[in-house]
């Protein structure tokens, strides 16, 4: 039962995700709202939703470790998992303007989330800094898509809001049907992540940075290996980079306003750093100006591998000495 509620909250995520995403485009178009802020907003914080749901289901269930393990977890696989898995497929280049602006504000929201980790609890305030942060990030790429032009912004409006009913009332329904959606999936996944981390004897962080971080970071995977099969593996940098801010200003900020969220031992000591060293991983290839290829990708699935391995083992979750005498 309890893999079926997995299961099950996956595809509700999922499905009231996309669905929540078009209405959403579609009714902002409708209203006279310009691609470019629908495109940095509403699409923005609709691919996030199932992230968000997850994670405000998860501390109102009272196991904010599971809204912690997503976050910290979901920015780990969107870096080895869905930048490494499109890079076996076809090579691509990471650009090193898009890392010097992008690239460096995730490894400064990285930072900032590192600081207030470190206290060891994030609450109201820091959420709501983490929030206005993002405000100001998405100001500077508004400002900035306005100079360079957003072509490739309203492409992507345009893609969502094709085929969706135009009518205002099949809109709000649809609108509601996606919320309906991801309030019931994120609590068959929340629900079901904790009955599976009681039956295996793992702690709810580990479940939530492996199983929870995996799943919500699913569309991710898909879109990132769509865009190798054509050719456009480099999508795969944009949307990782994109997410990873938006996960952690946005739904760790959110979450914490929502409810205060503690932060796990075996974060602090591991997780976290890891998070720190895959935000980093791409810099080098981008300065040298280095492919994304299937060497590069390998690589980076195995140690993601790795990483999960190291989590089902309870390694991660040793205090480090202790990890520092098994090395």
């Amino acid at each position: 039962m309890m893999y079926l509620m997995v299961a099950a909250g996956l595809i509700l995520l999922l499905i009231g995700g996309e669905a929540l995403v078009r209405a959403a485009v579609a009714l902002a178009e409708k209203l006279g709202v310009s691609k470019l802020v629908i495109g940095l907003t509403v699409v923005a914080f609709g691919t996030s939703a199932p992230e968000l749901l997850v994670c405000i289901q998860a501390v109102l269930e009272d196991a904010p470790a599971i809204a912690i393990g997503n976050v910290v977890g979901s920015n780990i696989a969107n870096v080895l998992l869905v930048v490494g898995a499109p890079a076996m497929i076809a090579p691509f280049f990471c650009e090193r303007s898009t890392m010097m602006r992008e690239g460096l504000a995730m490894v400064g929201a990285t930072g900032i989330f590192m600081v207030l980790a470190a206290l060891q609890i994030i609450d109201f305030w820091p959420g709501l800094g983490m929030l206005l942060l993002l405000c100001l990030f998405l100001y500077s790429a508004y400002r900035s898509a306005r100079r360079s032009g957003s072509g490739s912004i309203a492409d992507e409006v345009d893609e969502l809001s094709e085929g969706v009913p135009q009518n205002l009332v099949a809109l709000i329904a649809l609108l509601a049907v996606g919320l309906v959606g991801l309030v019931i999936g994120s609590t068959l996944l929340v629900d079901g992540a904790r009955e599976i981390a009681l039956s295996f004897g793992l702690s709810e962080t580990a479940i939530g940075i492996t199983l929870v971080a995996l799943g919500t970071s699913l569309p991710e995977l898909a879109t990132s290996l769509v865009a190798a099969v054509r050719r456009h593996g480099d999508v795969a940098i944009g949307n990782v980079i994109g997410s990873n801010l938006f996960n952690i200003l946005g739904i760790m900020g959110i979450t914490a306003m929502v409810r205060h969220v503690p932060v796990p031992e075996q974060v602090l000591h591991f997780d976290i750093w890891v998070m720190l060293a895959a935000a980093l991983v791409l810099f080098p290839l981008a300065f040298m100006k280095l492919p994304v290829g299937r060497v590069a990708g390998f690589a980076l699935l195995a140690a993601y591998v790795a990483y999960v391995a190291a989590q089902f083992a309870g390694i991660s979750g040793m205090p480090v000495d202790q990890m520092a005498s098994i090395r």
